[in-house]
């Protein structure tokens, strides 16, 4: 099974729990426990989407001019910022007001 296919499976499946927690909110009120589900159910759907995005998968196309620029996760180099000063901390060699 293909990746968009898995995630496919995830989302109708996300789709049946939000249902059923429906009828649950239907049959046992909008007490704290169901609304926590449903607050649950529904950050597992913006979940979802991000993940699908993050994946390259996301439904929506993109133009030639968008391009994915790959951000390092190691730190930058400290003498790239030796000439510049805080904004708004103020100099080093002086207190902020």
């Amino acid at each position: 099974m293909s990746l968009h296919d898995e995630l496919t499976a995830a989302e109708r499946t996300l789709d049946e729990l939000a249902r059923a927690v429906e009828r649950l909110e239907r049959r046992l009120g909008d007490g704290l426990d169901v609304r926590r589900v449903r607050t649950d159910t529904d950050h597992l759907g913006d979940s979802l989407r991000l993940l699908r995005a993050g994946a390259g998968t996301a439904h929506t196309t993109r133009t030639d001019g968008d391009r994915v620029v790959p951000v390092p996760d190691a730190p930058y180099d400290s003498a790239l910022w030796s000439d510049a000063d805080d904004e708004g901390l103020g100099a080093k060699d002086r207190h902020a007001p």
